[in-house]
């Protein structure tokens, strides 16, 4: 039986439009950062750490959206690297609290500008706008997602 689909609806996509510029602006940052050692989320871990200070991997996995497996394994790679020290909270032992090391901290001053170089050419590409609107929407779906009022790094 012949369906009534319009599958040509599909062409415009936000979701696979989203995830091509999510992927493509990824590349842009990945490229920049490599010379230093780090990715763009390896990178971004650092300077969220080195911003609010130590968090529980849960909070961790709620302040960047991330899914706690996915991070888990980010976060294995960083404490690898001695760029993150992982420890039991002191208050409840199954809880894992990570702060980032004096060596995270000049891995993310090291790598600075090369992340803002990567900033300034996605910036351009997508225009000052695009870049605002971007924002604009990521902090809203943060927010929604959360429930708080505010999802700033």
């Amino acid at each position: 039986m012949r369906s009534c689909l319009s599958l040509a609806e599909c062409a415009d996509c936000l979701c696979l439009a989203s995830r091509r510029a999510a992927r493509r602006i990824t590349r842009t940052f990945d490229r920049e950062l490599r010379r230093h050692g780090l990715r763009a989320t390896q990178f971004t871990l650092l300077v969220m750490l080195s911003l609010r200070g130590a968090m529980t991997i849960g909070e961790l996995a709620e302040a960047l959206g991330a899914e706690r497996t996915t991070l888990t394994r980010n976060l294995a790679l960083l404490e690898n690297a001695a760029w993150v020290r992982i420890q039991p909270a002191e208050d409840d032992a199954r809880s894992r609290v990570v702060n980032v090391t004096d060596q995270g901290r000049l891995s993310v001053a090291k790598a600075f500008p090369a992340w803002r170089k990567a900033q300034a050419r996605t910036a351009a590409t997508i225009g000052s706008d695009g870049a605002a609107a971007l924002r604009w929407h990521a902090r809203r779906w943060a927010r929604n997602e959360s429930g708080e009022g505010s999802a700033t790094v």
